[in-house]
């Protein structure tokens, strides 16, 4: 009987969660589901906006005191600021992997792909500023900037052989780089006002860390505890408080990474990412829907994520071929860096957690957030098109 239930539920699921494509499934279905849920009329879709924005302590602000701590003070913000840090942390092992052992450890490996990924957010939030140059909606220039890891991988594997081994790690690289990018903008941009006293002991707390690393003391539950505590000083110094998983990230030891890292794919990829998801697409979807998506914060979102991207990373990469400063990866021709392009336009939950922190009314951030979807679902698709009718000549050089 065991090894039945074995046979038809548990090694099934265990495929599906460690297939790549997966994940995007996995976003994709909640997604739907929360916007079902939060256009029902009546108590359902009231139930389920209440769900995430009550308050801990019936207060507005966003910040819990319970006795002397300061915490966030609803699910929605203890996803966006507590668990994303979990995210963060992941996006942080996998950085400085791929910097010391993989695609971007050596100047070499890493120039086409950074630069790649330069171009892909210097574009797109050049082109939302365009749309929105003397406008309240300038805050949110660095939407479009974001590519999506989860998804754009996802679609790649979908299109299978189509898509040459050396692409997706040129994509996987990019992507990396331009996660990097979007920290340093939410560090940088989109914090609050600073309190220097917790800012001051968070960077007590890194140098205490990275004494401990130069003395290889042997990673452990100290080096746990000072990382909660780090995320806690983080959260309440103005400082966007997910900067503290990729700051604690970076003192975790080489030879680690690989294990946290699979130890924290499932958690990560399939409750705190598909959580996230449920909570930030709870869009109450406006009575005259396509009015709403006709302002320049909507158009700067859609044309960064569409054509700025493609237009960023094709420019630059073409740039720099030309001049000899690199090469396009092994096998992969013009066409199919264009189709990864348009994939990289898939923005989804980094430009949707930017939007969460660059706008400060309802209105302004669902509008984002439904840009941010309807640019992500068209470069899946126009990504999808482009690379399956790639002319046989090109998929023969794979």
């Amino acid at each position: 009987m065991r090894k039945a239930f074995k046979q038809v539920f548990i090694n099934p699921l265990l495929e599906f969660i460690h297939d790549s494509k997966a994940i995007g499934i996995t976003l994709l279905f909640s997604t739907a589901i929360s916007l079902i849920l939060s256009n029902i009329a009546g108590s359902i879709g009231s139930a389920y906006q209440h769900l995430w924005n009550f308050s801990f302590d019936g207060n507005e602000a966003h910040h819990w005191q319970l006795g002397f701590l300061s915490l966030p003070n609803s699910p929605l913000l203890l996803i966006n600021d507590f668990l994303m840090a979990i995210f963060f942390l992941m996006a942080g092992m996998e950085i400085k992997r791929e910097m010391l052992q993989g695609e971007l450890s050596s100047i070499q490996k890493s120039i086409l792909p950074v630069a790649a990924a330069i171009g892909g957010m210097i574009a797109p939030a050049l082109l939302f500023a365009l749309f929105n140059k003397g406008t309240d909606a300038i805050r949110g220039w660095a939407i479009p900037m974001a590519t999506d890891i989860a998804f754009t991988l996802g679609v790649a594997s979908l299109l299978g052989k189509r898509v040459p081994v050396s692409l997706k790690i040129f994509l996987t690289a990019l992507a990396i780089i331009d996660d990097l990018g979007a920290i340093i903008v939410i560090a940088l941009f989109y914090g609050g006002k600073i309190q220097w006293s917790y800012l001051v002991a968070a960077v007590i707390i890194v140098l205490v860390l990275y004494f401990l690393t130069k003395r290889k003391k042997a990673f452990g539950i100290f080096h746990w505890l000072l990382g909660i505590v780090l995320w806690y000083c983080m959260f309440n110094s103005g400082i966007h408080a997910t900067i503290a998983g990729v700051v604690f990230a970076f003192f975790i030891p080489l030879e680690k990474l690989k294990t946290f890292e699979l130890k924290l794919h499932v958690p990560v990829y399939f409750f705190i990412i598909p959580l996230f998801a449920l909570a930030n697409t709870a869009i109450i979807l406006p009575p005259h829907f396509t009015e709403a998506l006709t302002g320049s914060m909507c158009w700067g979102i859609i044309v960064g994520l569409l054509v700025g991207k493609p237009l960023g990373i094709c420019g630059i990469s073409y740039l720099f071929t030309q001049k000899k400063w690199a090469s396009l990866p092994n096998g992969v021709s013009w066409k199919q860096m264009i189709g990864a392009g348009i994939l990289a336009g898939i923005g989804f939950t980094m430009s949707i957690f930017i939007a969460t922190l660059a706008y400060d009314t309802i209105d302004k951030e669902n509008t984002a957030k439904i840009s941010v979807l309807i640019a992500s679902a068209v470069s899946m698709f126009l990504g999808s098109v482009w690379i399956r009718f790639n002319p046989l000549k090109d998929l023969s050089k794979n």
